[in-house]
């Protein structure tokens, strides 16, 4: 649901690729608006979301600010010091505590850190302590992006094994539209569903049932019951 492909990463690209997602989720239930939304900071993000959904809140992705850092001093004798300082700072309880935790580590980065790259990522990191604090008023919402992220990854490897994007706009858009409805229904891993009492699927885990033992019914079903091509 509301996946899209556009050409470019601008505003206007971007509005009308999340207008998908914002139709789609409306389809369902036509007072859809999400509370917040976690991002990496692109302005053309913001823009678009905030076009699309009126009083959105925005949390920064922690993780974002931490890989920058983590790239930086990567091959440094201080990297697990400086990585472990980074996320003691993120698992702080209270806006309060993280605050300081943010604030004691740059005045340490500071006066022990010789890295000037790895430094500046630092003092940008605690430049906005102020965004990262938006999550402590929204405890429903989500702090770092990896979530999405790793969904990504395997959508990354799917466009390499396809040899990228070929033919028209509305081919890539597509497969990328059956790449991700295919995720909502392969069967989770079996480690995950033995002897535990939850859904085969992440879409029959967010519907509340399913139509058939078998994922690819059920696939064939909602495509069905949705209008896609088979």
């Amino acid at each position: 649901m509301g996946s899209e492909v556009v050409r470019s990463a601008n505003e206007e690209s971007l509005t009308q690729a999340y207008s998908v997602f914002a139709k789609e989720s409306r389809n369902i239930d036509p007072e859809y608006t999400p509370v917040s939304a976690n991002i990496d900071g692109w302005d053309a993000t913001k823009s678009a979301l905030s076009t699309l959904f009126v009083g959105i809140i925005f949390i920064h992705c922690f993780l974002h600010g931490f890989i920058k850092i983590r790239d930086r001093c990567r091959k440094s004798k201080m990297f697990d010091l400086i990585c472990g300082k980074v996320w003691y700072v993120y698992k702080a309880k209270t806006k309060k505590s993280f605050s300081q935790r943010l604030r004691r580590f740059k005045d340490w980065s500071v006066g022990n850190i010789k890295m000037p790259g790895t430094l500046s990522k630092i003092i940008k990191l605690s430049d906005k302590s102020h965004l990262y604090q938006i999550a402590y008023d929204h405890p429903e919402g989500y702090r770092t992006s990896n979530i999405c992220d790793r969904s990504m990854k395997l959508m990354k490897k799917s466009i390499f094994i396809r040899q990228n994007f070929h033919g028209k706009l509305s081919s890539a858009n597509n497969s990328m539209r059956s790449w991700a409805i295919l995720r909502n229904y392969y069967p989770y891993c079996l480690k995950k569903v033995k002897d535990k009492n939850i859904y085969m699927s992440p879409a029959t885990e967010l519907n509340g049932f399913s139509y058939s033992d078998t994922w690819l019914i059920n696939l064939l079903v909602a495509s069905s019951m949705n209008g896609y091509r088979q």
